[in-house]
């Protein structure tokens, strides 16, 4: 406990950064740069939680291995915890996760267990936890419990202290992907708590289960999907649909389309579950134009594109993989030269 503690003192919170619209618009984006955590990524955040939860709950001891089962930017965090406090880790993944990820969970000391398809993490994870007499940290139940939604230094918290002497201090809307829930479940019962006005829109891909079942009211199964770190097959524990405002579903070339504006128009090398959460931002960007509306929007950078550099950031990998943001481009070059949403 006193080393994660120490971990988290040592660390200055991330970087709020103000993204260059036209001054005409009257709106300000945020965005939100998680990847300069330690490990690189929003998920930093989760695994210190998850870390803590297992803790003091007793259920991580000196010498239990701990099991995830992680699509890679949570298991990467994971891997450092557990090297931290000195306990084996193991993460549970399917073999398409990016070579980048794996070799940042080995370089921390974890060993990464493959299966072949995403509805299969769940079970084997839990599996090698029994065998072992391991802990399963189970990320998508206890994302929504293991962190302090009430406050704690939590991602919604420091969000509205960095906007405290902004132009608009209080987004008109928070912009989220959903991969556990966790973090969507955390802005909007903080937003609740606080009785701000904000409203939280949740982004989701293509195939995903999420947007579906929120929009149909009962639980949908989805597909895998394409966009590495969002998007499930299922409707995971931690995701509360009552508490989001709105749904987009992206296009998954949409979702890379806008990784790549973002770093060629405003400098940001971000991975593609970014560019999910700005095509939701740059919609309704030109909706609040559109109304004559002027106020803020906030979003978060999940990651670094250096993660991506052999498969999001790579023309070759787009084209195996049916990937094509062309089309999406476009869309992307109108809105910053109109104002107007064509996609």
């Amino acid at each position: 406990m006193r080393r994660i503690e120490a971990d988290s003192r040592r660390s200055a919170d991330t970087h709020l950064h103000a993204i260059p619209l036209p001054a005409a618009w009257g709106i300000d984006v945020y965005l939100k740069d998680e990847s300069t955590h330690r490990t690189g990524s929003l998920k930093h955040r989760l695994a210190r939680s998850l870390f803590l939860f297992g803790l003091v709950n007793g259920w991580i001891r000196e010498g239990t291995t701990v099991v995830e089962a992680s699509s890679g930017s949570t298991a990467v965090s994971e891997a450092y915890f557990a090297r931290l406090i000195g306990v084996p880790f193991v993460a549970v993944m399917t073999r398409g996760t990016s070579r980048e990820k794996i070799a940042l969970i080995e370089s921390y000391g974890g060993r990464c267990h493959f299966v072949d398809t995403a509805g299969e993490v769940y079970g084997e994870a839990a599996r090698l936890a029994e065998a072992c007499g391991g802990h399963y940290l189970d990320q998508f139940t206890y994302a929504e419990r293991a962190t302090d939604w009430r406050g704690n230094n939590n991602i919604a918290e420091t969000i509205f202290a960095q906007l405290e002497v902004e132009r608009h201090p209080v987004p008109r809307w928070i912009v989220v992907g959903a991969g556990t829930g966790g973090t969507s479940t955390t802005i909007g019962r903080y937003v609740r708590y606080r009785q701000f006005a904000t409203r939280l829109a949740v982004v989701d891909p293509e195939n995903s289960a999420f947007y579906p079942s929120w929009a149909s009211g009962q639980a949908v199964d989805g597909g895998a999907s394409r966009i590495e770190g969002i998007g499930r097959p299922r409707v995971e524990p931690s995701f509360n649909p009552a508490i989001v405002d709105r749904m987009m579903r992206v296009p998954d070339g949409g979702s890379v389309a806008a990784m790549r504006d973002l770093k060629a128009r405003f400098g940001f090398d971000a991975g593609p579950s970014t560019g999910t959460n700005l095509w939701g931002v740059w919609q309704l960007v030109a909706e609040m134009l559109a109304a004559g509306e002027s106020g803020s929007i906030v979003t978060l950078m999940c990651d670094g594109g250096a993660r991506y550099a052999n498969s999001y950031a790579d023309d070759a990998w787009l084209a195996e993989n049916r990937l094509d943001p062309t089309e999406h481009t476009a869309t992307l070059d109108e809105f910053f030269g109109t104002g107007r949403w064509a996609g």
